[in-house]
């Protein structure tokens, strides 16, 4: 606005300068002396009033440029200190937030380790007592039957010979062949009786006790009764089978085939030797029982086992202790079945005890499934530790792109306080001339 008004001034005043000398030539000369010692005036006065202006115009940018300055500085110190305290507010909040969130995961690590360890620990404490209670139960129970079982077959076979000996030597001459053929003859008869009459019962006994072993040790869905081995062939059907939890991804369980099997003709004579004291009769009723018990096992073997919907293994589970004992006393025909079949003889002890087996495994099984759920809690809080790493990164990055920013606004500010500098430093004789030129060349 100045300049404006000075360049006005100055062409108002060259503008009465020209009018002059014009005056000047018209009157001829005449008086010219007096017009140029009112021009000399005139510059003199214009000169002066220059020389003020621009004294007042340079103590005027000094003052604004003070003012500038000052006032620059109050802000650049302002930002430094809101950063400052910003930054170390955001950097203390920052630390305190993962000091007490390492230390917090830290406290559900050590607490989810040390429960999981106890766990643990008393799991197997309890399986281990388990496995030896029944251990030593069945080492007993095996060496009663085995005495009850010797003792009476050695009662048996002293009071059948002691009552043969006495018949024979008091009634030898009395008992005629026909007579002996006669009781023979009726001893069949009764015993095919009994075999006609039992066979179909015994059987059904047998399903019925196995029914009851499984149902007193394994709910109802760990077992299914009358299943289907093969869910391409819905002919087979096994009496019962458990389910083992499969660690295929195609299926959640496989089936373990279980058949009651009770050759019960064979066995009645097996047991009427014994009472007989027929050794002859108790060979051959051993090998018809051991023939037959094996084309029980193939048959298991051929219907059942269907790996990989089953287990590779059956379990042929016979109603009676004496008839599970008396197949063991067979010299290695258990071990045959299970190489040539993978059929597995049982009783009802054994059965009970390989029950209690799958429950503790079943068990296992679920601590192992219950542990992978820890372990991928694990993970979702690592994952969710390296998106937090994630989100400090980019704020460490906006607040390096804030300090950069100030930075550059901080050279800026520099570069500005340099250039006024500079200007202030001008000499007074050369800080009017440049207007000066500038206002006659745009003139």
């Amino acid at each position: 606005m100045e300049l404006q008004f000075f360049i006005a001034i100055t062409g108002l005043l060259l503008l009465a300068v020209i009018l002059l000398i014009v005056l000047i030539i018209k009157t001829g000369g005449t008086g010219s002396s007096a017009i140029f010692n009112r021009l000399e005036s005139y510059e003199k006065n214009l000169k002066d009033e220059f020389d003020r202006s621009r004294k007042e115009n340079s103590e005027s940018d000094r003052e604004s440029r003070k003012e500038n300055t000052e006032t620059l500085v109050k802000f650049q110190e302002s930002i430094n200190g809101k950063l400052d305290t910003l930054t170390k507010n955001t950097h203390e909040s920052l630390t305190n937030n993962l000091t007490k969130f390492m230390a917090l995961l830290s406290q559900k690590f050590d607490s989810l380790s040390s429960a999981t360890q106890a766990n643990l620990f008393k799991q197997q404490e309890t399986i281990q007592a388990g496995l030896k209670n029944m251990q030593d139960n069945n080492e007993k129970k095996l060496e009663q039957m085995r005495m009850t079982v010797d003792e009476k077959l050695q009662s048996t076979l002293e009071k059948r010979l002691s009552s043969s000996f006495e018949i024979v030597s008091k009634q030898l001459e009395a008992v005629q062949k026909g007579l002996g053929e006669m009781q023979n003859l009726a001893s069949d008869v009764g015993g095919l009786k009994r075999a006609l009459t039992n066979v179909k019962s015994a059987g059904g006994m047998g399903e019925v006790q196995l029914e009851a072993v499984l149902s007193d040790f394994l709910s109802t869905e760990q077992y299914e009764k009358n299943a289907h081995p093969n869910p391409s062939d819905p002919k087979k059907v096994v009496e019962f089978a458990v389910k083992i939890p499969s660690k295929s991804t195609e299926r959640d369980y496989i089936y373990l085939p279980l058949d009651s099997k009770y050759p019960a003709v064979i066995w009645d004579k097996l047991t009427l030797g014994y009472e007989t004291g027929d050794k002859d009769e108790i060979d051959s009723q051993k090998k018809a029982l051991a023939s037959e018990i094996r084309s029980m096992a193939k048959d298991i073997k051929e219907k059942y086992i269907e790996v990989p919907y089953t287990t590779d293994f059956g379990i042929l589970f016979v109603p009676y202790e004496s008839l599970y004992a008396e197949l063991n006393r067979i010299p290695g025909f258990v071990q045959q079945l299970q190489n040539d079949f993978k059929v597995t003889v049982s009783g009802p002890t054994t059965l009970t005890a390989l029950l209690n087996s799958l429950q503790m495994g079943f068990r296992t099984l679920a601590i192992q499934k219950e542990t992978s759920k820890v372990w991928e809690l694990l993970g979702a809080v690592k994952t969710e530790f390296g998106k937090f790493g994630t989100v400090l990164a980019k704020t460490k990055e906006k607040l390096q792109s804030a300090t950069n920013e100030i930075e550059n606004a901080e050279k800026r500010s520099r570069q500005i306080e340099k250039k006024l500098t500079r200007v202030e430093s001008l000499p007074e004789s050369n800080a009017g001339q440049p207007l000066i030129d500038t206002a006659f060349d745009a003139e």
